[in-house]
Formats: C-alpha cells, sequence, structure tokens
C-alpha cells in the first residue's frame, strides 16, 4: 500500500489488481456455468411454484447482475478508470446485487424457519406470490439505499473506480456492513441453528425420513457456512478499514520505512542497519513527522518532508523507501 501524504490518499499496489484478476476469472466462469444450470432446473424442471423457488430465481439473477460487474471492475482496476458517472452507475450496480443476494439467502432462511417451526401458520404466512411481492421489496429496498448512499458520500468524482482513495472514515460503508451483512448473518444464524435443533429432536419413524432429515440438516448447515465464507472476509475488511481510517494515524497505523537503495559517498561508512534506533517513520492526519524509537511514536518539533527527514538522520541517501 503506497501512501500519499500531501493529498491523504491510499493507492493500492499492482500486485492486488493481479491477484484480484486471478480470483475473478474463474469465479466469473464458473459463477456463469452453475448459474445457467440452475435456472434451467430452477425454470424448465420443476412442476409448480413454490416460494423457494421464487427466491432461488430471484437469487439467481442478483447473482449473474453480479457476475457480468466483474469483468468491468477488473478492468477499472487495472486501467485506473476515474471515479465518473459510468463508474458510480457500476458500483451501484455491484453493490445493489451483492445485498439483493445477501437479503435473498436470509429470507430464504426466515421462511425455511417459519415452515418448520410453525408449520400451521405458515399455512397462511406463506406463499409464492407474498415471497414474490417480498422479493420485489427487498430490490426496491437495496436499490433506494444504494442510491441514497451514493448521493451521500462526498467523493463522487475523485479518485479511481471501486477503490476508496481517502483516508476519511466512511459512516455510509459502516453502516452498510452493519445493516447490509451483520445483521442478516445473525438472522440468518439464528434460523438455521434453530431449524438444525428442531431437526434433530425429531422422532424418526423409519430409514427414509431419517435420510431426508439428514439431507435437510446438511443444506441448511452448507447454507449458513457457504454464506459466510463468501461475505464475511470483505465485511471484516470494511470494518477494519473504518476502524485503521478512524484512528489518528494515515495509510497504515504505522507506516515502516524499509531501505531499498543506498548511495554511499565515499567518506562515510554505513553502519549496520541492526544497530539503527530509528527504524520506523510513521505519519498522523495531520501531516507532521513522527519518528518511531524504541516502541515509542515521538512528533519532531515541525512538519518535515520524509526524505529530507531521512537525509538528515543518516549520513547516506535514501534513494527510495516502501
Amino acid at each position: 500500500m503506497n501512501c500519499n501524504n500531501s493529498n491523504s490518499s491510499i493507492q493500492v499496489p499492482q500486485t492486488f489488481h493481479l491477484i484480484q484478476l486471478i480470483v475473478y476469472i474463474p469465479v466469473f466462469l464458473f459463477g456463469i456455468l452453475f448459474n445457467a444450470l440452475a435456472f434451467w432446473v430452477f425454470c424448465c424442471k420443476l412442476p409448480k411454484w413454490t416460494e423457494t423457488r421464487v427466491y432461488m430465481i430471484n437469487l439467481m439473477i442478483a447473482d449473474c447482475c453480479l457476475l457480468f460487474t466483474l469483468p468491468f471492475k477488473a478492468f477499472s482496476h487495472n486501467q485506473m478508470q476515474p471515479r465518473d458517472n459510468k463508474c458510480l452507475a457500476l458500483e451501484a450496480s455491484y453493490f445493489i446485487n451483492r445485498h439483493v443476494s445477501i437479503y435473498i439467502i436470509t429470507i430464504t432462511a426466515v421462511d425455511r424457519y417459519i415452515a418448520i417451526m410453525y408449520p400451521l401458520k405458515s399455512m397462511t404466512l406463506r406463499s409464492p406470490f407474498k415471497a414474490a411481492v417480498t422479493s420485489g421489496f427487498l430490490w426496491l429496498l437495496t436499490i433506494s439505499s444504494v442510491c441514497l448512499a451514493v448521493e451521500l458520500e462526498e467523493q463522487k468524482n475523485s479518485g479511481i473506480c471501486f477503490e476508496k482513495s481517502s483516508t476519511e472514515p466512511s459512516k455510509v460503508t459502516l453502516a452498510f456492513t452493519i445493516w447490509g451483512f451483520f445483521i442478516p448473518l445473525i438472522i440468518l444464524s439464528f434460523c438455521s441453528i434453530q431449524i438444525i435443533k428442531k431437526l434433530v429432536r425429531k422422532k424418526k419413524t423409519n430409514p427414509h425420513e431419517e435420510k431426508q432429515i439428514q439431507k435437510a440438516i446438511y443444506i441448511v448447515s452448507t447454507n449458513m457456512a457457504v454464506f459466510i465464507i463468501c461475505f464475511l472476509p470483505v465485511n471484516i475488511g470494511h470494518i477494519v478499514r473504518f476502524i485503521l481510517d478512524s484512528t489518528s494515524t494515515s495509510c497504515p497505523v504505522i507506516y515502516k520505512a524499509t531501505i531499498i537503495c543506498f548511495h554511499t559517498p565515499a567518506n562515510h561508512k554505513m553502519p549496520s542497519l541492526r544497530k539503527l534506533k530509528h527504524r520506523m517513520v510513521c505519519f498522523p492526519r495531520k501531516r507532521n513527522c513522527y519518528m518511531w524509537e524504541n516502541t515509542v511514536c515521538t512528533p519532531l518539533p515541525s512538519p518535515t518532508k520524509m526524505s529530507e527527514f531521512m537525509e538528515n538522520l543518516f549520513p547516506w541517501k535514501i534513494i527510495h523507501l516502501v
């Protein structure tokens, strides 16, 4: 991660873009393949419409729309596309479909919970039509929320597309992380755990019923595990980024200055790096230069450029620092 102290911005290294491209290609190809297969099963093979069928079709639509934004996302990263109106539309599409997927998976778990825990009440609470209305409401809610978030964010036409270059903490991102993932995660986990407990306690009258119960437990457990694996890492990343942006330091919490290349004058003997007491320099939000010495971050008397400070500190010229 490169730190630009003059404009308080962060630039993502090129290695990240390469790793992202390597991950996106198989995700895109396998995602299209499996979603096409799922469309064929749910649209052509099932005889009647059920609540699960309605939710699954909405989930597949959201997943496919999300997959089609990945090539544009990778292209924008690699080409360093500016955050213009076209980029905002792609970002909105990406986040809308990601959060719709989260909400649909969560509401499917709630629907399954009602059907198993309250079988009699579920006959009036559940229907394919109500599932379609609920799905439509989730689409409208997510689209409205993302559009509102775009209006609230103050960095519409600055930075790189799909990247947060500012070091200012984003309360909008925090709100979306909490309401768009962690609350659905709590709901999904509660419903799934209660369903599994209910199925485990259920009396088995014959081997066929026992096999069906084990299959249902496996489906519920797998659904919860896949949800956590797919969405938890990126949302933890949002929380960590918000915490780092909210602290007094910009870029990393401590920006380690690693000497890459030196030009040593003939009349100076370069000492061993192990003997150096000053190994780190950190930059707080107010752009003052700090000196890291013996695990204590001490402010310098006045704001100083990093290159000037390092040249005065060491008797050789620093060519490059990361």
